[in-house]
Parts: structure tokens; C-alpha cells; sequence
């Protein structure tokens, strides 16, 4: 029986980057930053308050896992936005929102309630989407 997921992938264009976006912007924690071999690192953050789900910023780049044009490929499905996804929360949308915005966040749409609750939408460097909603009481 499968208990819990420890890690997940956000593939990045550019890891330095991305290391700054995540960790000096959105104020995660890293938690490996190790080479694996020339050209590779690996590189995980986590959410300050969720230390057991280690966020793999994954660079796209020819190798192991792409092969050929595919890593062009991604790269361009990564940059226009249509690839990656995913959903945050947090305990005040509005302070939480001001706070990125401050740090240069683009957000891509503002605090907004919706039927499902409370969200703002934002991508990160690379051109990954994400929601961003408030934590509902009870």
C-alpha cells in the first residue's frame, strides 16, 4: 500500500535560476543541492512547513531522460506554459500575494474567490503555472 509521495518533479530551464525563484522568492528550504556528474545536479527544495516533500528542480537537458529533439521539445512546452502545473497553499492569500509581488513574481492572475475558494495564479521562472489558494478553516 503506497503510504505517502516524498518527491515530485518541476522541470526548469535553467537550475541557478530556478534555485533562485524558488528559494529567494517563493522561500523554500533546499534540501539537496549535489553534483551527478559533469553537467548534473541534483537539486531538491521544499515548502518551509512541508520538509518531507522534496521538490526535484529538474533541468532540461539532453541525456538520460531526453534523447534527441525531445529535450527541445520540452524545454519549449516548459517556456510557453503549457506543460507544468501545480497548487499551493497557504494561510493568508492576500499578505502571501502582496509578499511575492514584492519579490518580483508575476502573477498571472490576482486573488480572485472562485466556487471551489480562494486562488491567485503565478509562474515561475521557467514558465510554470501555478495556483496558489488559502488554506480553508476546519
Amino acid at each position: 500500500m503506497i503510504t505517502k509521495m516524498n518527491h515530485v518533479s518541476i522541470f526548469v530551464l535553467d537550475q541557478d535560476s530556478a534555485y533562485d525563484f524558488y528559494v529567494n522568492k517563493l522561500g523554500f528550504k533546499v534540501h539537496t543541492d549535489a553534483s551527478m556528474g559533469p553537467g548534473m545536479r541534483w537539486l531538491t527544495v521544499c515548502p518551509p512547513e512541508q520538509p518531507e516533500l522534496e521538490i526535484s528542480l529538474m533541468a532540461i537537458q539532453e541525456g538520460m531522460m531526453f534523447k534527441g529533439e525531445a529535450a527541445a521539445q520540452m524545454r519549449e512546452l516548459v517556456k510557453n506554459g503549457t506543460f507544468g502545473f501545480g497548487v499551493f497553499q497557504c494561510n493568508d492569500l492576500n499578505a502571501t500575494y502582496e509578499e511575492l509581488k514584492a519579490k518580483g513574481v508575476v502573477f498571472k492572475k490576482p486573488p480572485t474567490k472562485e466556487f471551489y475558494g480562494y486562488e491567485a495564479l503565478f509562474a515561475d521562472d521557467s514558465g510554470n503555472w501555478f495556483s496558489l489558494g488559502e488554506k480553508k478553516e476546519g
